[in-house]
């Protein structure tokens, strides 16, 4: 008997394109279990599948290794931010204040 199977998404953004993979995976598969039969790391080899940061609806998951999937889940695979944001932010608002400054 044939175990049975779920549907998930696997999705990546990288600065020059996205992928959004439906995939079929046996129910009980683990998140990592799931990333590497999307095949995404074809698509996209400088990704490191072993090591990125990943979640499922925008929720970091601590342990891809164990962690069960669910049908329906959206697995994302996240990249690192090439800025801090709080640091942008403050540089914007430092920015900001010096012009009303020169302004008066």
């Amino acid at each position: 008997m044939a175990e049975p199977m779920i549907s998930i998404e696997v999705a990546y953004a990288a600065v020059d394109r996205q992928a959004l993979i439906s995939v079929q995976v046996p129910q009980g598969s683990t998140l990592r279990a799931a990333l590497q039969a999307s095949a995404i790391g074809q698509q996209f080899p400088e990704l490191d599948l072993a090591a990125c940061p990943v979640g499922i609806f925008g929720k970091q998951v601590g342990d891809p290794e164990r962690h069960v999937i669910q049908a329906g889940d959206r697995i994302e695979v996240y990249r690192p931010l090439l800025a801090d944001p709080k640091e942008v932010r403050r540089l914007r608002a430092a920015k900001a204040a010096e012009a009303r400054k020169r302004e008066s």
